[in-house]
């Protein structure tokens, strides 16, 4: 048992957790908006990281413009998602519209292979290599670099979600999509708005973790997967369960690496995914939803 590196563990699985929040906020914003759960998302993570490489690696951008460029370009595509295959099959069933994300996901994957062939990318990191010590443990810049921008990114949901009439239209359209509709919000616009939200902020989980565990083309799917079930820990829908499930989750993994054996560490989320949904299906903060047959 190796408790005396239990800072270590706990700096680290804070680091990891606020990827996988990150990530979960991007499939909780399309469910509010949809009602859907958007399966390409991992493959956002995937290409911010791989358009950050191109950008500053291969084209020679500085890293803040490489930094913006990606996070917009994928953000589009996830505009581009929604205006095509979803918005052109809205009237299916919701199993037809996640199998089409699904699909997307798979699409993209193999399309990224074709780009960026199969070996895995990576940058430098943004504050160097060398490390700080917090709490007795040597953490990386690149960590504190992912807890604050991901901060960053929280307190400007909050503010653009309670502070914008922009941000109240969406929190609307989550609540009571046909209510929006009769007061006159265009609710395609804003499903759209979503997903480049959730594309964005995939992108952005992406570029903060490649310098640390490097990035290839099939690398989102289980980035993308601990995000799904970040969010499932913390409460299906709920914005701050997805936060405190990201961190919770990358914790508990951390943890578990450390003191069981690292062989495990991709297990351990899906074994508290499974445990969570025997204990409280509901999810930390989620409520249940009884419906009469």
């Amino acid at each position: 048992m190796n408790w005396h590196l239990a800072p270590y563990f706990f700096v680290s699985g804070i680091t990891n957790g606020s990827i996988y929040a990150l990530i979960a906020l991007g499939f909780c914003l399309i469910q509010n908006a949809t009602g859907l759960v958007n399966f390409a998302q991992g493959e956002f993570v995937m290409l911010g990281a791989m358009m950050v490489f191109t950008f500053y690696h291969i084209i020679g951008l500085p890293m803040p413009v490489a930094f913006i460029l990606a996070v917009a370009a994928v953000a589009l595509i996830g505009v581009a998602l929604e205006r095509g295959p979803i918005r052109h099959s809205r009237n299916r069933d919701i199993l037809t519209l996640v199998m089409i994300t699904v699909g997307a996901s798979i699409s993209i994957r193999g399309a990224s292979m074709m780009v960026w062939g199969k070996n895995a990318h990576i940058y430098p990191a943004f504050g160097g290599d060398s490390p700080v010590f917090i709490l007795n443990a040597a953490v990386l810049p690149q960590s504190l670099w992912i807890m604050g921008l991901t901060l960053v990114v929280l307190v400007l949901l909050y503010l653009f979600f309670h502070r914008t009439l922009l941000g109240k239209a969406v929190r609307a359209v989550a609540d009571n999509p046909h209510g929006a509709v009769l007061i006159g919000i265009s609710v395609r616009r804003l499903v759209a708005l979503a997903f480049g939200l959730s594309g964005a902020m995939g992108a952005m989980a992406g570029i903060l973790i490649t310098p640390i565990t490097s990035m290839s083309y099939d690398a989102g799917l289980m980035l993308g997967l601990k995000g799904f079930a970040a969010g499932i820990l913390g409460g299906s829908g709920s914005t701050l369960g997805a936060v405190v499930g990201g961190l919770l989750l990358g914790v508990l993994e951390s943890f578990g690496a450390g003191l069981v054996s690292s062989a495990y560490k991709d297990a351990i989320a899906f074994l508290i995914l499974l445990l969570i949904l025997f204990v409280k299906p509901a999810g930390l903060f989620g409520s249940v939803r009884v419906r009469r047959l």
